[in-house]
């Protein structure tokens, strides 16, 4: 063949001579070819062996060292003797389980744990917040929700959240397995998925209560000479209530006066989470003592009481309302403001911005409520005793009917001008038999004691108490004297 010497070529066809070099260059690249398919053959096949050998992330979880403070997440949430379940007819996990474990200050579970439980969503309540509307945001199941708003009890805990609040809740794919609720410090709401529907329950979980005493002298203010003793307003405002039938915390407390608490304080964990209620108190007025102990009878209520036993409530309030100052005290020879002529003022004005809730003085029953001439709009209540108080200038009404029965404390208005008044406030009335009584000094009518039957309990219970109170006090009062 003769060699090409140019020009445009049609068979495209390359012309060559099969030299020994030649054929050995076509061998070296067959050999090359048939190598890289054994060879990555070979890759998948270890590759394959290797990753058999990778362990779990659950046996990756298990092989990390956990410190004591930090046990492994899941033993932490899920017990040995308490096996995972599938979802069906058993809830996923107890709601003991997730109240005691599932704890809402736990961090962030793990991918483990995720996956053992489901999903898990803490939800966090902004402002202007609803559970339904925290649901939508998330894809959890609105029917389910509906389904645990019906429960007994439980609606309100879920529709009352304020911004700040927490809820964690397990689901499978948006249906809700779990819903778990700090109600407060102390205790718990947990939901559960059961056969029949969700069930609920409240947890309390374990904490610590300690007896703590302050002692306090009153230089300027209560709330102030509570602060410096290091107790919170809340256990002064405790403190109070438990005179008030006594002592006018806003008229009657002086410059020197003196008291000392005995209450619980809550601690979990090592952390002082809140305080409790009372245990025992005194407070001198005046140069008088009043002491107080709570006492829980085994059949009733706590309430508390003297020394002798009796309780240190009254049938009655002094004052029915939280006011600001009396504008007008009980007087049969004041001058009318409005009408100005001598016209007896037979009850106690107690100044108060419009719209202060008025709560019944006593239990007792309802037995006028409207308009009453220059008294406007007013209320009475006829209690035992042939006793009767009247509520006059109000802004408008409580919930509660005429003649309908109602219990110390219940509002039933609240504070206005209406009628002949110059300004908002409640005109308050004590009468006996008709005859008007002055509210701040008349004799008020005593609660029931502690049973006759168990006397001996309380005695023997509130005489330790007596006696730290005396303690406290006098080594409070040798202090400032030296």
């Amino acid at each position: 063949m003769k060699p090409y010497k140019g020009g445009v070529r049609h068979d495209y066809k390359e012309s060559y001579t099969s030299t020994p070099a030649a054929r050995e260059r076509h061998w070296s690249w067959f050999a090359l070819g048939l190598a890289l398919p054994l060879v990555t053959l070979s890759l998948l096949l270890i590759s394959e062996r290797n990753e058999s050998k990778v362990p779990a992330a659950a046996e990756l979880d298990a092989a990390v060292p956990q410190s004591p403070q930090q046990p492994h997440p899941l033993q932490e949430i899920v017990p040995k003797h308490e096996p995972l379940q599938a979802a069906g007819a058993e809830p996923l996990v107890s709601a003991e389980t997730l109240a005691a474990r599932v704890m809402l200050e736990l961090p962030p579970l793990s991918q483990t744990v995720r996956a053992a439980l489901g999903s898990a969503v803490d939800l966090v309540v902004q402002k202007g917040d609803t559970l339904e509307r925290m649901f939508r945001r998330t894809g959890l199941d609105l029917t389910d929700l509906a389904a645990m708003v019906r429960l007994d009890d439980v609606a309100e805990h879920l529709r009352l959240l304020k911004p700040g609040d927490r809820i964690r809740v397990t689901h499978d794919q948006g249906r809700v397995l779990s819903l778990i609720r700090e109600l407060d410090p102390i205790r718990l709401l947990a939901i559960s998925r059961m056969d029949s529907g969700f069930s609920a329950r409240t947890i309390e979980r374990p904490v610590e209560r300690r007896l703590a005493t302050a002692h306090g002298t009153i230089e300027r203010s209560l709330f102030e000479a509570g602060m410096q003793a290091g107790i919170s307003d809340s256990v002064t405002m405790n403190m109070a209530g438990i005179f008030q039938w006594d002592i006018d915390f806003i008229q009657d407390v002086r410059v020197g006066d003196t008291f000392t608490v005995m209450y619980e304080e809550i601690w979990r964990d090592g952390t002082k989470i809140g305080h409790g209620p009372i245990i025992a108190a005194e407070f001198v007025n005046r140069g008088r003592s009043f002491r107080a102990a709570r006492y829980e009878p085994p059949e009733g209520n706590a309430d508390y009481f003297t020394p002798e036993g009796r309780s240190v409530r009254k049938a009655f309030v002094r004052a029915p309302v939280d006011f600001s100052r009396i504008s007008s005290n009980f007087n049969l020879n004041r001058r009318h403001p409005v009408l100005n002529t001598i016209r007896a003022h037979r009850g106690v004005d107690y100044a108060a911005p419009t719209g202060t809730p008025v709560k019944a003085a006593g239990d007792g029953k309802i037995r006028f409520r409207g308009v009453n001439g220059g008294y406007g709009n007013a209320v009475i209540i006829e209690h035992g005793g042939n006793i009767t108080t009247l509520y006059a200038h109000l802004s408008r009404f409580g919930k509660h009917r005429e003649g309908s029965r109602v219990r110390q404390g219940d509002i039933i208005g609240y504070v206005g001008q209406s009628g002949l008044a110059t300004g908002p406030h409640l005109h308050y009335e004590y009468r006996v038999a008709g005859a008007h009584r002055n509210p701040r000094t008349v004799t008020l009518p005593p609660a029931d004691p502690v049973p006759a039957e168990y006397r001996a309990d309380f005695e023997a219970k509130s005489q330790e108490l007596w006696q730290q109170l005396e303690f406290h006090s006098g080594a409070q009062y040798a202090t400032a004297s030296e």
